[in-house]
């Protein structure tokens, strides 16, 4: 089982690499990797963590609370995967 959600980590990464490369130029410039610091390198700030936040939201299916809105869970690219993985309802589940 443990594979499958490894799967859907690397899914969730390459929608949210492929979000931030078309939608921030910094990020085009940079050979941009997963653990990159997106944040320290000034890929992200704090007006693009909100256009990425409503991406996930819609991408994703999920909400983000105002408390979730920290540096850590926006770091680098695995880290906000890792986020949205957390978030998301096993596959058996239903958001309500």
């Amino acid at each position: 089982m443990r594979r499958e959600g490894n799967m859907t980590a690397n899914h969730s990464n390459t929608k949210i690499r492929k979000f931030i490369l078309d939608r921030f130029p910094l990020a085009r410039k940079h050979q941009l990797k997963d653990s990159d610091a997106l944040l320290e390198s000034g890929i992200l700030d704090s007006l693009s963590i909100l256009d990425l936040v409503q991406f996930i939201e819609r991408e994703f299916l999920i909400v983000v609370m105002d408390e979730e809105l920290v540096s850590e869970n926006f770091q680098t690219i695995d880290r906000i995967a890792a986020f949205v993985e957390s978030k998301v309802p096993s596959k058996g589940g239903r958001l309500t």
